[in-house]
């Protein structure tokens, strides 16, 4: 192995970049027609039919099913490929009375894909042991260990959830003991699929399943439902006990919030805030969620997941898989207070590797560069991601982020990228510089001989050069319709909020108001944020996450333009309309829009 500096960083980017590149903003245009037979036909406000129309929904019909997502719209099960052999051989191993052995993942997705079959499975009759894979011990996917547990406690039967479909080694190897494998997972295939019993993920090349774009816990989902079909379970009551989880994985993960995930995530949230398992109840309390709340995508991607996400990011997933399957009440709170205080120390080791790996990006940069790589040694590897993740976002560039191992020689990293830009394209055209990777479009995970970090740097900026271009690289914001500061009511924050939940492929709509008057604004939340009045409607709550400062270089009276979201603010049982600011320039600077 070559010598290696402790620290680097393969792509040279700068707070100067960042304050250089001013966001660009495109005002959408619906026709008028289209969105004139949607308001018509549904009865629906003037804006919320413009937005429908911006996202491809032109025909009443399909409008409708977008804002009333039903569950007998989701797909048959056996669909999927190899989903009958999966259930046949789930089926095998409760008619000759085998240990199933659940393996998962250590983030969101996996722990609840590991939840649904655990209890699934175990209501059904057979006896079930779950495993989820610690970070460091194991790294991502199947490990020896976990093969050679499963062998040790008599499993006749390895399934997998969320993980799998690239694992070809470590699969052979579970059936050489003797065991039958089955992989559910929902991952991008690379190369030959696995030598399994079955193999069920959408994004099979031979797959004909009408929805790719499941998470670990969709695929889950749908095959533990075949499989208590096939037992005499209806699927309406499979469905009432796990939507729940079905939806905190759907939520916490990279997937479009469309087709199935949408009816998934809608309906499963309406159980989520009934939900009786006491593990999540407990979860929900040190969350601060209130008992009967009506949750949100920001609940669980911002309260929730992160909690359960903490566990295999700071120590063991397998508490928070613990969590989800305990039905003793002292027990989930005694955990749920676990994964709390883990939270905490995943915040703090996130800022310190944030400042940290800033200091890397920031020490040279040229704007020709299209990516940003960085490492160091002893990173926590549990937040690499979440720091590439912010990397990108602050520098409009995807980021890889690598922790090296000095006992190992290995570095483990996670990249997060911008749109239109394929992470998964670039390793796999790369693979030969990885001793492993996998992931998809916008999140990918990597393993690396730290020896190569600055050949792959290069390697990878070079693929990166040939398909960024420079327009790619500057923020863009896309405004559904430009509005007036009157325009925001309850009616239309009612309206807008029948869109939810909000995510990857249904992102909150955006609404642009040009040349207006703050009233007043007020620094809140230690300084940082702005709440702000608009002259124009001053009954209309507005602010600003972050924007304290900006607030504060305007001149008094000055115009301004606007990018907002618009919500309704309930408070002690009143509801006003709330806009939520995305971006603000004075209206000077925006001269050429």
């Amino acid at each position: 192995m070559v010598p290696i500096s402790k620290e680097g960083c393969g792509v040279h980017n700068a707070s100067m970049v960042e304050s250089a590149l001013q966001a660009r903003w495109v005002i959408r245009s619906a026709d008028a027609s289209v969105t004139a037979r949607l308001e018509a036909g549904l009865g629906i406000h003037p804006l919320l039919a413009v937005v429908l129309a911006n996202r491809g929904l032109t025909e009443p019909e399909e409008a409708d099913k977008f804002l009333k997502p039903s569950l007998e719209d989701l797909h048959d099960p056996m669909l999927l490929p190899d989903c009958e052999a999966a259930v046949r051989e789930i089926l095998r191993a409760k008619e000759l009375g085998e240990t199933v052995y659940v393996h998962g993942d250590y983030d969101v997705d996996g722990v609840t894909s590991a939840a649904i079959f655990s209890r699934s499975l175990s209501k059904l009759g057979l006896n079930v042991i779950s495993h989820v894979p610690h970070r460091i011990r194991e790294g991502y996917g199947i490990h020896e260990f976990a093969i050679e547990h499963a062998k040790s406690m008599g499993a006749g039967l390895f399934l997998t959830c969320d993980c799998g479909t690239t694992a070809n080694e470590m699969i052979e190897m579970a059936r050489a003991t003797g065991m039958r494998v089955v992989v559910t997972d929902h991952h991008q295939v690379q190369g030959e699929l696995p030598d399994a019993d079955a193999v069920v993920n959408p994004h099979r090349r031979d797959s004909s399943y009408p929805f790719p774009e499941l998470s670990g816990a969709g695929v889950a989902f749908k095959v533990a439902q075949a499989t208590a079909e096939a037992c005499g379970v209806s699927k309406e009551s499979f469905q009432r006990a796990f939507l729940d989880l079905a939806a905190l994985g759907t939520l916490a993960d990279i997937v479009p919030l469309t087709g199935e995930n949408r009816i998934l995530a809608t309906h499963g949230l309406a159980r989520l805030s009934e939900t009786k398992k006491v593990g999540l109840r407990a979860l929900m309390e040190v969350a601060g969620i209130q008992r009967g709340a009506t949750l949100t995508s920001f609940d669980v991607g911002f309260k929730l997941g992160p909690r359960i996400n903490a566990a295999g990011r700071v120590d063991d997933a397998d508490v928070a898989l613990r969590l989800l399957l305990t039905d003793d009440p002292s027990e989930a709170r005694e955990l749920a207070k676990t994964l709390d205080s883990h939270n905490q120390e995943r915040r703090r080791a996130q800022q310190e590797t944030m400042e940290h790996a800033r200091e890397l990006v920031e020490r040279t940069w040229s704007p020709e560069r299209r990516l940003i790589f960085v490492w160091a040694e002893d990173w926590p590897r549990g937040v690499v991601g979440i720091v590439a993740g912010k990397l990108a976002e602050a520098y409009s560039r995807p980021a890889l982020v690598a922790s090296m191992d000095a006992v190992t020689g290995f570095a483990h990293g996670s990249g997060r990228s911008i749109p239109g830009f394929s992470l998964f394209e670039m390793l796999e055209a790369n693979s030969q510089l990885f001793e492993s990777c996998g992931g998809h479009e916008a999140a990918v995970g990597f393993q690396i001989d730290a020896g190569r970090l600055e050949e792959a740097a290069e390697a990878l900026e070079a693929f990166a050069s040939k398909v960024i271009r420079d327009e790619d690289l500057v923020p863009t914001f896309e405004a559904d319709a430009r509005i007036r500061p009157m325009d925001i009511t309850l009616e239309l924050t009612k309206s807008i909020g029948s869109l939810a939940p909000f995510g990857v492929g249904n992102p909150e709509p955006l609404f642009a108001i040009f040349s207006t008057g703050i009233e007043s604004w007020r620094a809140v939340g230690n300084g940082q944020h702005a709440q702000f009045r608009l002259g124009a409607a001053p009954n209309v709550k507005g602010i600003g996450f972050g924007f304290a400062e900006r607030f504060s270089k305007l001149e008094p009276g000055q115009p301004v333009d606007l990018l907002v979201n618009v919500d309704t603010d309930r408070f002690n049982g009143n509801e006003s309309p709330q806009a939520r600011l995305v971006d603000l320039r004075a209206t000077a600077e925006c001269a050429e829009r």
